[in-house]
C-alpha cells in the first residue's frame, strides 16, 4: 500500500478543490482505505449530541418528503403497483441507511447515501414507454458502470479536476429552490410557515439557547404545533399500512432501455449527485473517499435494483444538512444517526410516507428552506469568492434554468458550460 503526501489543511483554494486527505490506497486498485481506528459504539453515542441528532433528523425528514414525492410521481407515470412502490421506498431508505452507517463508521467521515433524484425523474419519463422490468435491467448495468468507474480511479480524478467554485455554483443552483420555497411558504401560509421562521430566528439569536436547542429543531416543533392547531393533516398515517414488504423483481435487458437510461443515470450519480456530496463535504473541511464512495454506489445500486430501487448516490442536500452546524469532528456521528433513522423509515415506510403526504406542503417547504439556509450561504460564498466568477455564474444560471438535454439534467450541463466559459474567457487552467 502507498500513502499520498499531499497537504491536508482542507482549505478551498481559488479554482481548486481542497487538498485530498492522505488515504492509504490499495496496492492494485486506487480505492481509498481508512487511515484510522473506527470509533467504538460508546464513542459514536458520545459524539451524537443534540445538535448532531437534530441535523440527522432534519436531513432524514428532508429525504422523506420532496424526494419521496418524486418517487411516487415516477411510479404513477409507470402505473406501478403499491407493492412495487413500497419495495422501492424500502430499498432507498433501509439499504442506503445501512450503507451510510457502514461507510461513515469505517471512514469516520460523514457519508450519507440515498438515491439520485434527477435519475428518478428520468426513470419516470422513461416509464411512459418502457416496461418496469426494462428499467430494472438498466439499473443493473448502471450499477456495473458506476462500480467500474470507481475501481478505475476516474471518479476522484474528475472531482479533483473540476474547479471548486464551479462545483459549488452548481450546488448553489440546486439548493436555491429550497430558499425560494421558504419565501413562498412564508408568504402563502402565514399560519404554519411564519411561526416556524420566527422560532428559527428567535432561537438562533440566543447563543445559549441555540447550543442546547438547535434553531431548526425549534422550527420543526413549532411547525408541528401550528399544523395540529390549523388542522392541516389531510389523511390518516396508516392509510397505506405500517410495515414495508420488499419484493424481488426480475430485470429485463433490452437495447432501447440500456441506450436510453444507463448513461444519464450514471452521469447523475457520478457527476451531479456525488459531485454535490463531495463538494459540500470538502467545503466543510472533510475528505470524502471519492473512489470508495463510487464503488459503494455501484455495489449498492446492483443490490437495491433487485427490489426495484433507483441507483444509490452520495447525496448532496442530505450531507449538506448533516454538516450544516456543530463540530466537524462529530459530523460522522450525525451521518450514522441519519442512517439509523433511515433504517426505521425503511421498515415503517408506508406509515412514514403516509404521515409526510398528509402534512401541508408549506410545512415541508419551510422546514427544508430553513435547514438549507446555511448550506446555501456556504455554496454561494465558495462559488463566488474568486476574481474569475463568470464560469461559476454561467454554471449557476444553467442549473437554475433546470432545462435537460438528451435525458441529462441541468446541473451536469451547468458544469460543462461553466468549465467552457472559464477556459475560453477567463483562461482558467483546468488541471
Amino acid at each position: 500500500m502507498t500513502t499520498e503526501s499531499t497537504p491536508t489543511d482542507g482549505r478551498v483554494r481559488d479554482g481548486q478543490a481542497p487538498a485530498p486527505h492522505p488515504f492509504r490506497t490499495a496496492a492494485l486498485l486506487p480505492v481509498e482505505l481508512p487511515h484510522h481506528r473506527r470509533p467504538s459504539p460508546r464513542q459514536v453515542l458520545a459524539d451524537l449530541g443534540p445538535r448532531e441528532f437534530a441535523n440527522a433528523l432534519i436531513a432524514l425528514i428532508f429525504s422523506a418528503t420532496g424526494p419521496v414525492a418524486v418517487i411516487l410521481a415516477a411510479g404513477a407515470q409507470g402505473n406501478l403497483t403499491p407493492a412495487q412502490l413500497s419495495s422501492w421506498i424500502f430499498g432507498v431508505f433501509f439499504a442506503n441507511g445501512l450503507l451510510t452507517i457502514i461507510l461513515s463508521w469505517t471512514y469516520r467521515t460523514p457519508l450519507a447515501f440515498f438515491w439520485t433524484i434527477p435519475g428518478t425523474v428520468i426513470v419516470g419519463n422513461s416509464l411512459e414507454h418502457l416496461r418496469w422490468s426494462e428499467v430494472l435491467g438498466a439499473y443493473v448495468i448502471t450499477g456495473v458502470v458506476i462500480l467500474l468507474v470507481g475501481l478505475s480511479g476516474l471518479a476522484r480524478r474528475i472531482m479533483d479536476w473540476i474547479p471548486m467554485p464551479i462545483i459549488m455554483a452548481m450546488v448553489a443552483g440546486v439548493f436555491l429552490r429550497f430558499g425560494l420555497g421558504l419565501v413562498d411558504a412564508v408568504w402563502s401560509s402565514v399560519a404554519v410557515a411564519l411561526p416556524m421562521a420566527l422560532a428559527f430566528l428567535a432561537v438562533g439569536a440566543l447563543p445559549r439557547v441555540s447550543r442546547v436547542v438547535p434553531p431548526i429543531l425549534a422550527a420543526m416543533v413549532v411547525g408541528i404545533i401550528a399544523v395540529v392547531i390549523d388542522g392541516g393533516l389531510s389523511r390518516g398515517i396508516l392509510d397505506d399500512g405500517l410495515l414495508a414488504a420488499p419484493m424481488l423483481q426480475a430485470p429485463e435487458f433490452t437495447l432501447r432501455s440500456l441506450s436510453e437510461l444507463v448513461v444519464p443515470l450514471a452521469i447523475t450519480v457520478l457527476v451531479v449527485q456525488n459531485g454535490q456530496g463531495v463538494a459540500v463535504l470538502r467545503a466543510k473541511g472533510h475528505h470524502p473517499p471519492v473512489n470508495a464512495s463510487a464503488v459503494a454506489c455501484g455495489v449498492w445500486s446492483l443490490l437495491v435494483s433487485a427490489i426495484g430501487a433507483v441507483s444509490t448516490c452520495l447525496t448532496g442536500p442530505t450531507n449538506a444538512l448533516i454538516v450544516s452546524s456543530g463540530e466537524p469532528r462529530r459530523h460522522y456521528a450525525a451521518a450514522i444517526g441519519n442512517g439509523g433513522l433511515a433504517l426505521i423509515v425503511g421498515v415503517l415506510s408506508p406509515a412514514f410516507v403516509g404521515l409526510i403526504l398528509g402534512t401541508p406542503a408549506a410545512f415541508i417547504a419551510a422546514l427544508g428552506g430553513l435547514a438549507m439556509l446555511a448550506p446555501l450561504q456556504s455554496s454561494f460564498v465558495t462559488a463566488f469568492r474568486t476574481d474569475r466568477a463568470l464560469g461559476p455564474l454561467v454554471c449557476l444560471l444553467v442549473t437554475v434554468a433546470d432545462v435537460s438535454l438528451v435525458g441529462i439534467s441541468a446541473p451536469f450541463w451547468g458544469i460543462v458550460l461553466g468549465l467552457a466559459v472559464s477556459a475560453l474567457l477567463e483562461r482558467r487552467t483546468l488541471s
